[in-house]
């Protein structure tokens, strides 16, 4: 009975549009208190959820995000993009995707992403000829690689949501293959879809322009640099290589670029704490939702259901992917993560699938829900900056959608792919 309140509660609560952090935390109060542990209970289970030393990492990695965006850093990886790729058929499609893994993998943001880059390139590409609903898909689809590449405060939450056993290195070398594989399948659908299309090709800069812009964008990269490098190379931990990285974009914004007005660094301020806080909550009352889940031994009985169906891993993890993406168009990915970790997790290890390998191919899998209705925040943002329907948009997205399930197929099946590095560089 406790389990049909915790899950009825929670329905009733998304259904009437409660926010998912809430809906959770009254879900979760009101199993407990029919279950005698007390309402207590509730927020000792919370505030347990978030004493985690790794946790502090995000303001950081959110904060440093922020400066990249309104600090002018997007405009210089858009050019530096355009001299490297702008000169193939569809160029500008081909430099979104590429702008989107070079800033993904600074900001570590989908939405901050879209927001950046989107603003610059698609009312661009629209002026070239570009479709509206081309240009809007290449951008939303594209913009998932900061979830993927590291760094990423995904995949701190999937870390934690994990337990002991998997470092956040790992995670972060984990991330980078499948990160530039996602966007090299995205890149061949927009430059078929462009070829189709007969998109224009922008003229080749020269090489004097392409050193040029690489130069001036090189500084943006040493942000990921610092919190990356000095997290894989143990000098510094997750927290310590967030908050160097955040003063690092800071000072680079405000002294070296000189783009970071008082009312920009506000707003980066405020996008900050308002992004923290949002994640925090959502980690507490999840953390109280996934304990009762694992009181009720939820993961044992979809075990049970999922080898019921077969013992095949290679339709299990089939299912385990399906059910994942259906999960993705409804809810938060923060909130599923948490959620659907130790749920899933142990039969994902049960297959003889690595926690890291599991964890990017949730990555990929929660990505594309942002990019899918009804609550795909990407796809909403990116229709916004198009001034485009969703409707319209969602007319055209499918060839994305294959290209993104080619790279999540991969992830899942050839271990390879995204268990290679951390192999090679002894994680």
């Amino acid at each position: 009975m406790g389990l049909i309140i915790l899950l009825g509660a929670f329905g009733i609560g998304v259904v009437i549009g409660l926010p998912v952090a809430f809906a959770m935390g009254i879900a979760a109060a009101s199993a407990m208190w029919y279950d005698g542990f007390g309402l207590l209970m509730t927020f000792q289970r919370a505030t347990s959820g978030i004493t985690v030393g790794s946790l502090m990492a995000i303001p950081f990695f959110v904060f440093a995000g922020e400066l990249m965006l309104h600090g002018g850093i997007a405009a210089r990886l858009v050019k530096l993009a355009q001299a490297i790729v702008g000169h193939f058929k569809g160029g500008l499609a081909m430099v979104n995707v590429f702008s989107s893994m070079l800033f993904g993998g600074i900001s570590g943001s989908a939405v901050a992403d879209i927001s950046a880059l989107g603003s610059i390139l698609v009312p661009v590409m629209k002026e070239r000829g570009y479709r509206p609903d081309f240009a809007v898909n290449v951008t939303v689809t594209s913009s998932i690689a900061g979830i993927v590449i590291p760094p990423s405060h995904n995949m701190i939450i999937y870390v934690v949501a994990a337990g002991s056993g998997l470092s956040v290195s790992k995670m972060f070398l984990a991330g980078v293959l499948p990160g530039i594989l996602m966007c090299i399948c995205i890149a061949i659908a927009a430059y078929i879809l462009s070829i189709k299309h007969n998109y224009p090709a922008e003229p080749f800069p020269g090489w004097t322009t392409v050193r040029r812009t690489a130069f001036d964008a090189i500084p943006g990269f040493f942000t990921a640099v610092i919190i990356v490098g000095g997290t894989l190379s143990g000098v510094f931990t997750v927290t310590e290589s967030g908050a160097f990285g955040a003063i690092y974009a800071l000072l680079l914004t405000k002294f070296y670029y000189r783009t970071l007005s008082w009312d920009s660094f506000i707003l980066a301020v405020t996008g900050t704490v308002r992004t923290t806080s949002m994640v925090m909550i959502l980690i507490a009352f999840a953390s109280s939702f996934a304990w009762l889940l694992a009181i009720y031994q939820v993961p044992d009985l979809l075990s049970n259901a999922l080898i019921t169906i077969s013992d095949n891993p290679i339709i299990i993890l089939l299912m385990i992917n399906v059910i994942l993406l259906l999960l993705g168009m409804i809810m938060d990915m923060a909130a599923l993560i948490l959620i659907c970790t130790p749920i899933f997790l142990p039969i994902a290890k049960g297959l003889g699938m690595d926690p890291a390998q599991f964890g990017i191919m949730m990555l990929i899998n929660l990505g594309l829900g942002l990019c899918t209705p009804p609550v795909g925040t990407c796809l909403f943002v990116g229709c916004a900056v198009g001034k485009i329907k969703i409707e319209q948009a969602l007319k055209s997205i499918w060839p994305f959608y294959v290209a993104i399930l080619g790279a999540l197929i991969l992830v899942t099946y050839v271990p390879a792919v995204s268990l290679w590095l951390p192999s090679v560089l002894g994680n």
